[in-house]
């Protein structure tokens, strides 16, 4: 097994060289018959069996279709079709159309043996063991002498004994449990351990049947009334959710029961805990109505959906929660909660609910939260947390951005000023507050939207007034919107330009709310050069006299932590400048500070704490600087971007030591629970730069990291998804994969670490991923099983064509460390492919390691399948590799070559045939001399050589 620890800094480029005959062959369908034209349905099925036995299934399955088409319904030649269809699709583990299959051919043809036992087959996989014996015992008396079903029914006889036990044993607990929940003189302590066992059996598939035919959710929910304890309704409500769990017909039920006001009122709750359970539960229900889940890569099932929407469940959902979020009367953690569902909810990829709230007035309720300020309360005020705000805008920018045309955008544009103008024809300054503070949340978000706001009449005139006032609120107000509309300077000029001496203004207030908002503006204006060195936006050191007042708030304990927040966002800005990021690093007071305020895990703070880590770890984007484009800009005159001295690669591996003993991996892995898919990529940016140093990559597992990156690769924006997968496959390619990723989490790892073999990527990714899966493939059969699954042995092979040295040594170690699978040896032995062909070729290739991987992959499989032998001789040059390899110098590589040989020779007559043909024989005998005694098979050649000379 092949383990790696290099990195390479270097990016091989991606140019593939063409081999016509075998690349095509790679991709190629197996299938050559043509499938639109009309056939007999004796020819369909023969070729449809030639199919089947050559291991092209799915084509197989093509024909056996179009045969049943072909031939009278509920005839013999019916059944015989839907019997062979279902053994293809038993080798697809397609289960569910197997006992689909097998059921149809048994109403034609009742006693058919081999239907009953490919259904038998199914449903033991499907772990429905009851209906899996009552076939095999049909097998068995109908046909004795059949060997093949006697252990199977012996197997299933005793687990179906043993779940007959099981399920006695259930439903005593089922019964015990709910007498001691609903009991007279059960102790409350009994009732609440007796509501948590009730969740324990709602997971069991047993449990869960046993809990519905025991009336077990009217009883649960008169447990939730009777008690009025908020633990016990917890565990009720957890218990629904496991009721719910991949089963549509219980799902609908138990929504029945409850009714849709049961969440909205258990929403309302000051609990975390609590709050969470129900948006988990909700979430559940959403996730078995339309067949999503996030985790698993799966998004909604349109048929399911389709066929649900009569029902109207899933929009009767989405209509309450929206309903609901702008309620006066609902919890502030419960408003987050409803805010987290439609976040997750509202994008094409999930429910795609975008065009529906606006059309429904969804998006005027989320526009009254974008007013509401958590620091002032007036009568008709929300409760809201300090994340309500970040999380209405990350949906409002959702909604906007889901829209799929012109024409709706305009729509969802003209809506928002209607509220705005609503809230500005008030006579109150609350309107105008709250108008204000709307447009703030839409720069935070929809920035298109927000600025097609500020370039309405009399906006920014309006604002400028509030921020010039002397009422306290008017310009906290007034200058968060200045702060927020300076990050598209082209779009706003008036409100930066006469804004940035109003900020001034303000900053020399007494009041520190007002003066560290402002001293926030005056950052981000003053950072509107980015990280080009060459433009200075105020006079030499005024950068760092302002990150030196930002410091200063940050450092000061007696500085609440609203202050501290703002005075993050302010660095987030100046440490663009490579000054600020060296005098930050140096002040290990603010660092600390700034890692302290992240570990708490507030969302809302969240992108001014990673901005300044990404600025720190220089893990933004940076085009490419070609020297040649450089001097033709300065002929024309062009600007040109420059980079800092203290940007160099030294400073910047300093910086990110530094963060990591100060101990940033913690940090992060508290701040990664926020929704923002923008703060996510962030998140996965700086942990990419970590792991970009080996020594470093232990920690971040050691404190969490491992597990929050998988997530990361799973949910987020493409590029930050791309950036954690990176990061993965760098720690598995330095670390144990089960000690990194222990149990599920290894094979959770794979689909993302896949996403890399994409021709959009970069070499180094490409190079990475490949390492990291030669790696995963070690690790056990279903991770490997993992990494085969969509065409994974494709992806792999594919960058065994390159042209780039390191990149075909990577794939030809992937290759050979899945060859240990019974999957990959089938697919190579296959006909018509060239695939043994090309890894004999490759057995030559100049780079040694390539060389050792690809002979090793080739004696592995040599080793196991007769019909690889076979294939071997298909290459013209195979005695002359075969030669090299034996007689080569190096040990290893001759170990495998002999390995080959001696596999051949074993192979069959045909095959040994050939060999003894040639002068493989001597270098074989030379091999087996005193004189050479650093071959460590010679035991394996003496066997080889007796064996061809007898």
């Amino acid at each position: 097994m092949i383990r790696h620890f290099v990195c390479i800094n270097n990016k091989p480029h991606a140019t593939r060289f063409t081999m016509p005959d075998m690349a095509e062959e790679l991709v190629k369908p197996l299938s050559s018959v043509d499938l639109s034209k009309d056939q007999d349905p004796d020819v369909l099925k023969s070729e449809g069996n030639a199919l089947f036995s050559s291991g092209d299934y799915t084509g197989a399955i093509k024909l056996y279709s179009r045969g049943l088409k072909n031939c009278p319904e509920n005839s013999t030649e019916a059944a015989t079709f839907y019997k062979n269809r279902a053994a293809a699709y038993l080798k697809l583990e397609k289960y569910q159309k197997v006992i689909e299959d097998t059921s149809l051919a048994l109403e034609i043809t009742p006693s058919d043996v081999k239907a009953l036992f490919r259904r038998c087959q199914a449903y033991e996989k499907l772990e429905q063991f009851n209906e899996a014996f009552k076939d095999a015992r049909a097998v068995n008396h109908l046909d004795p002498s059949n060997s093949a079903i006697k252990p199977i029914l012996t197997k299933l006889s005793v687990k179906v004994q043993e779940m007959a036990k099981e399920k006695a044993s259930t439903v005593s607990k089922v019964k015990t449990m709910f007498d001691y929940l609903l009991g007279d003189d059960t102790t409350a302590e009994n009732r609440l351990q007796a509501a948590n066992n009730i969740v324990v059996l709602a997971k069991e598939k047993a449990g869960a049947e046993l809990i519905m035919s025991e009336s077990g959710i009217t009883k649960l929910l008169a447990a939730m009334k009777l008690e009025k304890n908020e633990e016990i309704s917890l565990a009720a409500i957890r218990a629904f959710g496991e009721l719910c769990k991949n089963n549509i017909p219980r799902t609908k039920l138990i929504l029945k029961e409850i009714g849709l006001p049961f969440f909205i009122e258990n929403l309302n709750s000051n609990s975390e805990t609590y709050v969470n359970a129900v948006e988990y539960f909700i979430q559940v229900i959403l996730n078995v109505l339309s067949g999503m889940d996030i985790r698993e890569g799966k998004k909604r099932d349109r048929k399911l959906v389709k066929d649900l929407e009569n029902e109207s469940i899933i929009d009767a959902i989405m209509g309450i929660l929206v309903k609901n979020v702008s309620s006066r009367v609902m919890s502030a953690m419960g408003r987050d909660a409803l805010l987290e569902v439609i976040m997750k909810n509202v994008e094409y990829e999930a429910l795609n609910w975008e065009i529906k709230l606006v059309q429904m007035d969804g998006l005027w309720g989320l526009l009254e939260v974008a007013s509401e300020l958590q620091e002032i309360h007036y009568e008709s005020s929300m409760r809201i947390t300090g994340r309500t705000l970040d999380h209405v805008a990350v949906a409002l920018e959702r909604i906007y951005y889901g829209m799929d045309c012109d024409k709706n955008r305009e729509e969802y544009r003209n809506k928002v000023m209607d509220f705005i103008n609503d809230k500005l024809r008030g006579p109150d300054i609350e309107n105008k507050v709250r108008a204000t503070t709307t447009i703030t949340a839409l720069l935070k978000g929809p920035l298109d939207v927000g600025n097609f706001c500020l370039g309405q009449k009399g906006i920014v005139e309006m604002m400028l007034a509030m921020a010039s006032s002397d009422d306290e609120l008017q310009q906290r107000v007034s200058a968060e919107a200045i702060i927020a509309a300076a990050s598209k300077k082209d779009k706003c000029t008036s409100i930066i330009s006469m804004g940035t001496d109003i900020l001034k203004k303000l900053y020399q207030s007494k009041n520190d709310n007002i003066k560290v908002r402002a001293l926030v503006g005056l950052c981000k204006v003053g950072s509107s050069g980015g990280f080009d060195a060459s433009i200075k936006m105020f006079s030499e050191g005024s950068s760092l006299k302002l990150a030196h007042a930002c410091r200063k708030f940050l450092i000061n304990p007696k500085k609440d932590k609203d202050l501290r927040k703002w005075a993050v966002e302010g660095l987030s800005y100046l440490t663009l400048d490579a000054d600020v990021k060296e005098e930050l690093i140096e002040d290990k007071k603010a660092i600390e500070a700034l890692i302290e305020l992240t570990k708490t895990g507030d969302l809302s703070v969240v992108y001014g704490c990673v901005t300044t880590l990404v600025n720190l770890t220089n893990s933004y984007d940076t085009e490419e600087i070609i020297p040649e484009l450089v001097e033709l800009a300065k002929f024309a005159k062009q600007h040109v971007p420059e980079t800092h001295v203290k940007d160099a690669k030294e400073f910047v591996d300093k910086r990110v030591k530094s963060l990591v003993e100060c101990g940033v991996t913690i940090a992060l892995v508290a701040l990664a629970k926020t929704e923002s898919k923008n703060s996510k990529e962030l998140i996965s940016r700086v942990f990419n730069a970590i792991c970009e140093h080996q020594e470093l990559r232990g920690a971040v597992v050691q404190q969490g990291g491992a597990k929050v990156l998988v997530n990361l690769a799973l949910e987020g924006t493409d590029k930050g998804k791309l950036t954690a997968a990176q990061a993965l496959s760098r720690i598995a390619i330095t670390i144990n994969p089960e000690v990194a990723f222990p149990g599920q989490r290894c094979a959770e790892v794979v689909r993302p670490i896949m996403a890399l073999l994409h021709p959009d990527c970069k070499g180094l990714q490409n190079f990475e991923a490949l390492m990291a899966l030669t790696n995963l493939a070690q690790v056990s059969p279903s991770v490997r099983q993992r990494i085969l699954k969509d065409a994974g042995i494709t992806k792999v092979e594919e960058y065994m064509y390159e042209d780039h040295e390191m990149l075909r040594r990577a794939a030809t170690q992937c290759i050979a460390n899945l060859m240990v699978s019974d999957d990959v040896v089938r697919l190579y032995a296959m006909p018509n492919n060239d695939r043994v062909k090309f890894l004999v070729l490759i057995s030559d290739d100049e780079d040694f390691e390539t060389c050792k991987a690809a002979s090793g992959a080739l004696a592995m499989l040599t080793g196991v399948s007769r019909k690889a032998c076979k294939k071997i001789f298909d290459t013209k040059s195979w005695l002359e590799i075969l030669c090299k390899l034996s007689a080569s110098s190096d040990k290893d590589i001759c170990h495998r070559g002999v390995a080959i040989v001696h596999n051949l020779i074993h192979a069959n007559r045909t095959c040994a045939e050939k060999v003894i043909e040639t002068n493989l024989l001597e270098i074989l005998m030379a091999l087996t001399r005193p004189e050479v005694d650093d071959v460590p098979q010679k035991m394996m050649i003496n066997f080889a050589v007796n064996h061809l000379l007898l």
